[in-house]
């Protein structure tokens, strides 16, 4: 379903735009337009055609994409031009910043010298020129020190800070448009509002028209004026953002926004009915040793992770983990599975200190403590099958034999619905949903009774973050699992978890039950956590469970 626009007059304007590479079309029929200084939201889950619509309009299609119909900047048919045309027009007049900065940033070459090649090769300026230019866009975009910073590398910056250096090259000509694919679907929540500010004073100061591509109708409706819906290449639904998301028409749109983290309510069971922990963390600390330079300044050439972290999950629970980015978060999670080791403090699992387990009794505590990383695609071999992958630690662990041990891996694998014909492909060939359920099923090969969830969902789209989580609370319910459930989402951790405990720079300075720390905080820094979440009202109709 299309609409036209009501924007006059347009800045940009996509008409019937179809994508296709071989005989499998990625994008049909999309049109929409986007007028000057206006922010317009794209949305839809991953595979949507999202992202291949927005690098079709800055032509960076490879050369093996079949693209019809019409795309046209202030009157300008882009389709008909050639590569030396389109470099004249990328990063001049339109601009594009990625959902990884880190990928688009090159780790050799210092963040000033990469801020001012686009205004040195668009603008005809001096080198020296340009790194001045450089300085001041990093200061326009908020970079704190910017003279000093211009000199850092990208492993020096955070991923705030560098998705700010890919803004500041982005907007230095002083480009009509900038597309905005994902650009803070990695981040904490956070940094998320300090980005989508930006986006927002850059709208407003310089007339900057924007495209935001994202996967979350919260962060969407947070600074646009008009929305377009897409799904399996198509647009489904398009108009202004207040109008599609409290009177959606299409079944999809509908089940995006109850898709909307925080929207499925708070678990029923109160804390109150757990009993004594079956996990507690005593005073806990841990510092890592510092070399080189970094040394400088830090007490005793060390980082200090976590402070005197106390912590207790009983048998049953759930207990969210929130906090920023480096709140220490995983830091924990690997210390409670033995990867790190404690300065200070103890973690005991059923009154046993587990750092000082050895022999059988380690054995049993690996096999009753799983963890689910981040990225999965890091953390599975990708040399090994899906069912391999599975199945290894049930015959590693004498358990079972290899062939039994491939028995039960299937089982897991319909457990957590994977379909039979991907099980003999390697992790790189499933989407990020796909194998996030290959790690799920691997980590509960073991039959675990306390499973470590490090920031699972948060690259995932909001249909799939969704599903994963069902997923969690049925395998909780049918295996009695206990869930330490760690993120720097709190709308996820508000429709999850009984419990939570909020970090921040390796202490915790919050928790209790998550109702009462999610909807009146006490701590400052869990205000501002409360006050950067992106949710949206909530829908009075009914929407069905699938489409």
């Amino acid at each position: 379903m299309t609409e036209k626009s009501s924007v006059e007059p347009s800045l940009l304007q996509v008409e019937n735009l179809s994508i296709g590479f071989g005989r499998v079309p990625t994008v049909r029929g999309v049109s929409f337009a986007l007028g000057a200084g206006e922010i317009l939201g794209i949305v839809g889950e991953s595979g949507s055609g999202k992202s291949i619509t927005c690098r079709a309009l800055m032509g960076l299609l490879p050369a093996t994409a079949a693209v019809a119909g019409r795309i046209s900047l202030e009157g300008r048919d882009l389709l008909d031009l050639g590569e030396r045309d389109w470099c004249g027009i990328r990063g001049r007049d339109m601009a594009m910043i990625f959902q990884n900065p880190g990928s688009h940033l090159d780790p050799l070459r210092r963040i000033g010298n990469q801020v001012a090649a686009p205004v040195v090769r668009h603008l005809g300026i001096s080198r020296r020129e340009g790194l001045q230019r450089a300085v001041e866009l990093l200061d326009d975009i908020g970079i704190r020190e910017p003279e000093a910073r211009a000199s850092s590398y990208p492993h020096e910056f955070s991923g705030g800070m560098k998705q700010r250096a890919m803004i500041a090259a982005a907007i230095g000509c002083g480009p009509k448009l900038l597309i905005a694919d994902e650009p803070t679907t990695a981040l904490d929540v956070t940094v998320q509002a300090r980005i989508l500010k930006l986006l927002k004073d850059l709208n407003q100061r310089h007339g900057l028209a924007i495209i935001l591509v994202s996967h979350d109708l919260g962060v969407i409706a947070d600074i646009c004026s008009r929305v377009v819906v897409m799904r399996h290449g198509e647009v489904v639904e398009q108009g202004p953002i207040d109008d599609v998301i409290h009177r959606p028409r299409h079944p999809y749109t509908k089940l995006l926004i109850e898709s909307q983290p925080g929207r499925r309510g708070l678990p029923s069971r109160p804390a109150a009915e757990y009993a004594a922990p079956l996990l507690s963390v005593e005073k806990l600390s841990v510092s890592f040793p510092v070399k080189g330079s970094l040394a400088g300044g830090l007490s005793g050439g060390s980082f200090l992770a976590l402070d005197g972290i106390e912590l207790q999950v009983a048998a049953g629970e759930t207990v969210g983990i929130v906090g920023e980015s480096g709140s220490g978060k995983s830091t924990l999670a690997r210390t409670i599975i033995r990867q790190n080791r404690p300065s200070n403090g103890t973690i005991r699992l059923d009154g046993q200190d587990v750092h000082a387990l050895g022999g059988e009794g380690l054995l049993r505590f690996r096999r009753r403590v799983q963890m689910v990383f981040q990225n999965p695609y890091d953390s599975l071999n990708p040399r090994m099958t899906i069912a391999e992958a599975v199945a290894e630690p049930i015959w590693r662990h004498g358990l079972a034999d290899r062939r039994a041990a491939r028995n039960q891996a299937d089982e897991l694998l319909d457990m957590v619905e994977l379909p039979a014909a991907l099980r003999e492909r390697k992790p790189r060939q499933l989407s990020g949903g796909q194998c996030q359920r290959v790690g799920l099923a691997r980590a509960l090969a073991l039959q675990p009774e306390i499973l470590i969830a490090d920031e699972i969902t948060s690259a995932l789209d909001v249909t799939t973050q969704a599903q994963i989580l069902e997923l969690l609370v049925r395998l909780q319910r049918e295996r009695s699992l206990t869930l330490l459930y760690i993120s720097h989402d709190l709308s996820v951790v508000s429709s999850f978890c009984q419990r939570v405990y909020v970090f921040k720079t390796g202490r915790v300075v919050e928790s209790g039950p998550a109702r009462q720390v999610l909807t009146t905080p006490q701590a400052p820094y869990t205000q501002e956590l409360v006050g950067s979440l992106t949710q949206l009202l909530p829908v009075s109709h009914p929407v069905p469970a699938t489409v």
